[in-house]
């Protein structure tokens, strides 16, 4: 027999690299040049990464940018030293350098993959992208569509991105909003769909602040999933569905509109709704009406046990324009609202200013936490927590959907509840970029 050490040894494939760099792209009219944006792979939204439950996702994140950047994977339940997040789990990229991510993808759903260096600016700038975690029995559909839905802040002279990431009424206010909302890219997204067909859509709500309040015309629907975990029974879609940023939501439609008619996926504006997305249907659907659809299997570690014994940790959001925060902590020293304001900073919670050298709180793993947070500003705030999914604890006692961003409102108190399973050191912040940057984030640990 041949020694083991007489055998070639198995090289290892480099993994497929993810660029992140300039390109111009057609998201206006034509009547206007293309934008420049910066994107995966010179596209914007990214390349839709689609693998199967439990499969491994390896990325080379190429940096061709003239800044540092990272890649965050947003909703996944991954190892704490591929969350890509710069100065807490990993060392931003920097301009000409790689990063290698290599996780497996513990649960299946919607998902997305975004920059968080400088997130306000290069998520609005395009880095984003769709993931999609594929069941092992995926449900019978004729279509499956990712839909990012963004908005984009326009210069109508130029064409181009504005260039005002500084824009203190941003910072201080909802966020910063755009004037050209896209699906996918595109300002007039369409597809062609027949009579009976049954879709999937996959919908990433990708914008900085927007809040997208969406319906269905010309379609029946259904709500199969939210943030990625599946709901234990499929909800009808009879009312508007809220996506606030970083939101997702898993619809099974069937088209009923007929031939020579258009279906749309439409969003509520001021002035009555609009269409989002647009399905012509043509020609004659080969399949009559189905059933309404079964629950989606659920993921591992759905659960959150230990209610009753749990620590609750008190959580207050403060600040903004017209708030009433008077002072608070920034790099360790209580500094005045207006000394706040000079340095950028209109946000905190629990008194502090922006991500500190301690956690918010340090939990053991397997330990159950709830927190009451407070909204005590004048805006609404999206709250997403790094590395775990929570489920929101009602008035009532019940658990809501599970998520890992949560909407909370103006003048609100939510509680979330989680089981601190996944150790390392975990972002929690708003998904309002403009905020996170302006002091709305912080972190927790769970050790190990």
């Amino acid at each position: 027999m041949l020694a083991a050490s007489a055998l070639p040894r198995a090289s290892r494939a480099a993994p497929v690299s993810l660029e992140a760099r300039t390109a111009r792209v057609q998201l206006t009219p034509e009547t206007y040049p293309a934008t420049e944006v910066w994107g995966y792979d010179g596209r914007s939204p990214g390349p839709e990464l689609r693998l199967r439950q439990d499969e491994r996702l390896q990325r080379r994140l190429v940096n061709r940018l003239a800044q540092p950047t990272t890649i965050h994977w947003h909703g996944i339940r991954i190892a704490n030293a591929m969350d890509g997040v710069p100065g807490l789990t990993q060392q931003a990229v920097p301009p000409g350098q790689s990063f290698d991510y290599d996780f497996v993808l513990p649960d299946a759903g919607t998902y997305w993959y975004h920059a968080h260096q400088a997130s306000a600016e290069q998520v609005a700038r395009g880095l984003s992208g769709p993931l999609i975690v594929e069941e092992a029995e995926a449900p019978e559909v004729d279509h499956d569509l990712a839909l990012m839905l963004d908005d984009w802040r326009i210069d109508p002279a130029t064409g181009q991105i504005a260039d005002d990431f500084g824009n203190l009424h941003d910072l201080s206010h909802a966020g910063r909003y755009g004037n050209l909302v896209t699906t996918n890219g595109a300002f007039d997204f369409a597809r062609d769909l027949r009579p009976n067909d049954r879709l999937r859509l996959r919908l990433i709500n990708a914008a900085n602040a927007r809040i997208f309040e969406l319906g269905l015309s010309g379609l029946e629907g259904w709500v199969v999933a939210l943030d990625g975990m599946p709901l234990p029974a499929p909800r009808p879609l009879t009312e508007a569905l809220v996506l606030a940023p970083a939101q997702r939501a898993d619809l099974i439609v069937d088209v009923t509109a007929k031939a020579g008619e258009t279906a749309w996926l439409a969003r509520a504006e001021r002035d009555g709704a609009v269409g989002q997305a647009r399905f012509p249907v043509a020609g004659t659907g080969t399949k009559p009406r189905r059933d309404a659809p079964a629950p989606l299997p659920p993921n591992p570690r759905m659960e959150v046990t230990g209610l009753a014994d749990a620590r609750s940790i008190s959580f207050r959001m403060e600040g903004g324009a017209m708030g009433r925060m008077q002072a608070a902590v920034l790099d360790g020293k209580r500094q005045s609202f207006r000394d706040l304001m000079q340095a950028g900073q209109f946000w905190a919670f629990n008194g502090v200013v922006g991500r500190t050298e301690t956690p918010l709180v340090t939990a053991a793993r397997g330990e159950t936490l709830r927190l009451p947070i407070v909204n005590d500003t004048a805006f609404p705030h999206a709250m997403h927590l790094h590395g775990h999914h929570f489920r929101e604890v009602r008035s009532d006692g019940t658990l809501g959907p599970m998520r890992d961003t949560l909407l909370v409102m103006s003048g609100e108190t939510r509680e979330i509840a989680f089981v601190a399973d996944n150790p390392g050191d975990w972002l929690f912040h708003c998904h309002m970029l403009s905020h996170a940057a302006a002091g709305m984030t912080t972190w927790l640990r769970v050790t190990a």
